[in-house]
């Protein structure tokens, strides 16, 4: 696994991060945090923080806890005391530093999707699989499959609790764009990002379905729409246009997804992602409707679990407040009712993957579930420039 002794006679798994925007905050804390809920058999170290400009990377490194900082991710492949590479850059450099830090003989954790097209997707799983066989280990970051109520879900489904499933329905719903002013940021082009609603919101909920059910999408219908064409460039790289007004560059993405799709169980899916929904910040929700009952979840009560029970006497969704010891994660955090936030997500994450490197065991969702994502994603696209029609996964 290749650890470090500490001076207080322990072990570190040294990590280093590439990336410290949203997503870089986010594992920050939980890489800070893991090992002092969760008895993990290693201690996470932050050794060394990458980002593109110096000053920011100073800054960040200090800020969000991490021993040194770089410029060039580069750097932290010949390092002795990085043994973990965590990528959190958009997805136009996924592949390249995966790649190369595996070869390198790093464990790597990439922040989902795990790729902007399903070549590149490949390529990882091909650097994925030989990494593996000489024991350096990979994983995509899905956090939200680390939610206790949908991780108790997932428990639920595998003990039959709602049947056969005839039913997946799935939304994730923001509202961050809505203004026609907001700045054209990199999410907005695809050459950064890969796509817009549908990678960014819509890659959840794939693989929250498939992850739920243990179902995969085998074909898939859909339309993606893009509400705003043009939008104002960066305060910071743009400047007055000729004609006086501020420059503008065009958006490459969608603005919204929406999708029906068939799974190989013979389920019926629908999908919603849009960055328009108005007064939606985070409403991700998600309901598997099956013979025998039914399970509905929305992050925006992310504590909180709606069970029906097809075979009680007086019928009606019943509801589960899952923070007892017994619910997935919950015993490491506080007494019960104590709710969890979106930051535990990331803990449990981190958590979960240390202790597979640590025992060697492949780390899930690994890089073959997040090009299953990316093989549906690619074929929404493919539907959605043939007028809809269905496209095989």
């Amino acid at each position: 696994m290749g650890v470090t002794a500490t001076d207080e006679g322990g072990e570190t798994l040294g990590v280093a991060m590439i990336g410290y925007a949203f997503m870089g905050a986010a594992h920050s804390q939980a890489w800070r945090n893991a090992h002092r809920f969760f008895d993990l058999p290693v201690r996470p170290a932050a050794n060394v923080l990458c980002g593109r400009t110096a000053s920011a990377a100073r800054e960040a490194a200090a800020r969000l806890g991490w021993a040194a900082w770089t410029t060039d991710w580069r750097d932290v492949l010949d390092r002795d005391d990085v043994q973990v590479v965590d990528i959190c850059t958009p997805g136009d450099s996924h592949a390249e530093i995966a790649v190369a830090a595996l070869e390198a003989g790093k464990h790597v954790l990439c922040e989902k999707p795990l790729a902007n097209t399903v070549a590149e997707a490949e390529q990882m799983v091909a650097a994925a699989d030989a990494a593996r066989a000489r024991g350096v280990q990979s994983m995509v970051g899905f956090n939200y499959r680390r939610t206790p109520a949908l991780a108790h879900a997932r428990r639920l489904i595998e003990q039959g609790a709602v049947g056969t499933i005839r039913h997946i329905r799935a939304q994730y719903l923001q509202d961050w764009i809505v203004d026609p002013e907001f700045p054209l940021v990199w999410r907005l082009q695809k050459d950064k990002a890969g796509s817009g609603a549908l990678g960014d919101i819509g890659a959840h909920i794939v693989d929250l379905s498939q992850f739920l059910t243990g179902q995969r999408l085998t074909e898939v219908a859909g339309h993606l729409a893009r509400f705003v064409e043009r939008r104002p460039l960066p305060e910071a790289s743009s400047g007055p246009s000729a004609s006086g007004g501020a420059q503008t560059g065009e958006v490459t993405v969608d603005d919204a997804a929406v999708f029906f799709g068939r799974t190989d169980g013979g389920a019926l899916a629908t999908y919603e992602a849009t960055r328009f929904a108005t007064g939606r910040k985070n409403a991700m929700r998600v309901e598997v409707n099956g013979s025998a009952g039914s399970l509905a979840f929305d992050f925006e009560a992310m504590n909180e679990l709606h069970v029906y029970d097809g075979s009680a006497a007086d019928a009606g969704f019943r509801r589960i407040l899952v923070t007892e010891p017994d619910h997935p994660y919950a015993a490491a955090w506080w007494p019960p009712g104590h709710g969890l936030g979106y930051e535990h997500t990331f803990v449990h994450e981190i958590a979960d993957f240390v202790r597979d490197v640590a025992g060697g065991a492949p780390p899930s969702p690994s890089f073959a579930d997040g090009l299953q994502v990316q093989r549906v994603l690619d074929a929404v696209e493919r539907s959605s420039a043939d007028n809809a029609a269905w496209a095989k996964v």
